[in-house]
């Protein structure tokens, strides 16, 4: 199944290079079309990454020139500094820049990943002690916003450390993640989105949302982020208590997951007949799960439970959810949701989605990760 499921989702990856040209999906139109972006979102790496995976799964240098291609323009972006007044610079130059520089130790791309971390790490406030999520320094209403999300733009951070052994990238790093598992995580394992503190002395001030279905509710896609984006930094800094923040992480996802184990929107939001799936959280959670598994020893018996979770969410993704009966779609999965609330994307295709589940399907057929960390990474 999942070799199948690996070898549809390439061949669409390469007929899709002609359709997007130079712009980037984001999300779905009618008709199993994508929205293109002009590098005007935080998305636009995840088409990267699908490139640099389909070199890796079919070494066709198709792929691979797309991907470089593709490259360029983020070095283009980050010189004229477009959209980039956000955290989501990982999200942006880690399946891009840092890919071809794990690939294939291209000099370019690795300070072109050098110089987007020095970007994040701007948005470092150490009066607060934590990295801005959105908006400029200062601002009125974001000025003390974290969000779950930013535990996958961390590893750019983690990355440059490693590059370089500049200890800022390595301290900052570690102190968000620090300040996230401490407030994003409730004592239940459940999650807030976003966190907000006071810019001027770092006190806490409370949790809330921005995506979910109220302030303390339980947006899956952030608990997926929350999963994954927490055994990357025990894989960069060893701490244990970042392993057993996405193993109780992952152990509340699984256990709310719906009869065909993908999940809606919110864990919170009640379910009717038209309440919306977020098929790009499952997709996401699976890839932290594998990626926690590996982190676990032989004896332990989370093991098996978050790999037989796996299993049965990418089986229903793969039989329920793939477009591979619909040879015209430019998405790979069905159902996923952007911004329910804001009526973005409730129910569409969604670029981070395919992603993700593509990493998911690689790490089954070749145990190949995605481009989170560099692959001699013990």
């Amino acid at each position: 199944m999942w070799v199948e499921a690996l070898e549809h989702a390439v061949e669409k990856t390469r007929l899709n290079i002609s359709k997007f040209g130079e712009l980037f999906p984001w999300t779905g139109l009618d008709g199993g079309d994508y929205k293109r972006s002009d590098h005007q979102d935080w998305t636009e790496g995840f088409w990267s990454g699908m490139l640099w995976l389909s070199y890796e799964a079919s070494g066709d240098r198709v792929f691979r020139d797309a991907a470089v291609r593709t490259v360029h323009s983020f070095r283009r972006r980050l010189d004229t500094f477009k959209v980039l007044d956000h955290h989501d610079i990982g999200f942006l130059y880690l399946p891009s820049a840092v890919a071809w520089w794990t690939l294939e130790g291209e000099r370019e791309a690795q300070e072109l990943g050098l110089a987007a971390a020095n970007t994040l790490l701007k948005r470092w406030r150490p009066a607060g002690g934590y990295i801005q999520a959105w908006g400029p320094a200062g601002d009125p209403k974001n000025g003390g916003r974290i969000i779950i999300d930013c535990l996958l733009n961390l590893p750019l951070l983690y990355w440059a450390y490693e590059q370089t052994g500049d200890q800022q990238y390595l301290d900052v790093a570690v102190a968000h993640a620090e300040k996230s598992r401490r407030y994003l995580v409730r004592g239940d394992d459940s999650s807030y989105h976003t966190f907000y503190f006071n810019q001027e002395n770092g006190e806490p001030v409370g949790g809330g949302t921005h995506q979910g279905y109220h302030d303390g509710s339980t947006w899956t896609r952030g608990q997926a982020w929350g999963i994954y984006g927490f055994i990357l930094s025990y894989k960069y800094t060893k701490n244990p208590v970042y392993l057993e923040a996405s193993r109780r992480m992952a152990a509340y996802f699984i256990s709310r997951l719906p009869e065909d184990q993908v999940t809606y929107w919110d864990f919170d939001v009640p379910v009717g007949e038209g309440t919306s799936r977020d098929s790009s959280a499952t997709a996401i959670a699976c890839c932290g799960m594998l990626e926690l598994v590996g982190c676990l020893s032989e004896g332990d018996p989370d093991r098996e439970r978050f790999e037989q979770a796996v299993f049965r969410c990418m089986k229903s993704l793969t039989e329920n959810y793939l477009t591979s009966d619909e040879p015209e779609a430019e998405g790979l999965l069905r159902h996923g949701s952007y911004h329910v609330r804001g009526g973005m994307s409730p129910d569409d295709f969604v670029i981070w989605g395919d992603y993700f589940y593509m990493e998911a399907l690689m790490r089954l057929v070749h145990e190949v990760p995605g481009y989170w960390y560099e692959r001699d990474l013990g």
